[in-house]
């Protein structure tokens, strides 16, 4: 007897992808640019942030949006850096939608806001499968998860269009192989910059400020 199988998925996927390409054409017409910056939890997310920030507050007026289950901690530690940041609670959801980033959005940007920054919900799987609306979207990987995740969880790389590997300095004391990394990385998805850094030092930082400015520059034309 055979099994005929739906797949529900797909009707929300698909309805989700047309609501954020409707948010990424308002936001490229409003001149705003939409980072969505994604991770492992404990990958120095709020960290990497904090350090960009300070590289870019003087060259555009930054707004964050701080994705959370619970709590709002690293809602705090962004407004520590001077820029408008607000916690969104996605009530036990592990990713954001384009409707929630709207939401979010919508209370970001009261303000004069150029680039908005949305740290999503820690997790490589649920914030892969929706799309946000997001000009650019961005992840980090850190040394202490491994060089082979790009093979574990590879819809979260293919989507990324910048890698950062994060907590470059510990690399000698775990068994990471970079070039590795870099090679694995690159087939899930071959145009995908790839930046090691470290936020704690600021190693490479500046690297990934001087892309992001690009992708802010290039948005506006």
């Amino acid at each position: 007897m055979s099994t005929r199988v739906i797949e529900l998925k797909r009707s929300v996927f698909e309805s989700n992808d047309e609501r954020a390409e409707l948010l990424r054409g308002e936001l490229k017409d409003k001149g705003i640019f939409l980072l969505n910056l994604m991770s492992s939890p404990g990958s120095g997310k709020t960290t990497t942030l904090k350090a960009t920030i300070a590289a870019l507050k003087d060259k555009y007026k930054i707004g964050v949006m701080e994705a959370d289950i619970d709590s709002d901690v690293d809602a705090k530690k962004i407004a520590e850096t001077g820029v408008k940041a607000i916690q969104l609670h996605t009530g036990g959801m592990c990713h954001l939608d384009a409707d929630m980033t709207r939401q979010g959005l919508d209370a970001l940007v009261e303000g004069d806001v150029e680039l908005a920054i949305l740290e999503n919900v820690g997790n490589l799987v649920c914030p892969a499968e929706f799309d946000t609306g997001a000009s650019k979207n961005a992840m980090i990987l850190s040394v202490p998860e491994g060089h082979d995740k790009p093979l574990k969880y590879p819809l979260m790389f293919s989507i990324c269009d910048v890698v950062l590997i994060n907590k470059i300095d510990v690399a000698p004391y775990f068994d990471f192989d970079l070039e590795k990394c870099k090679e694995y990385i690159h087939m899930r998805n071959p145009k995908a910059e790839i930046i090691p850094i470290c936020a704690k030092t600021g190693e490479g930082v500046d690297k990934f400020a001087e892309w992001l400015s690009s992708q802010v520059e290039d948005w506006k034309k």
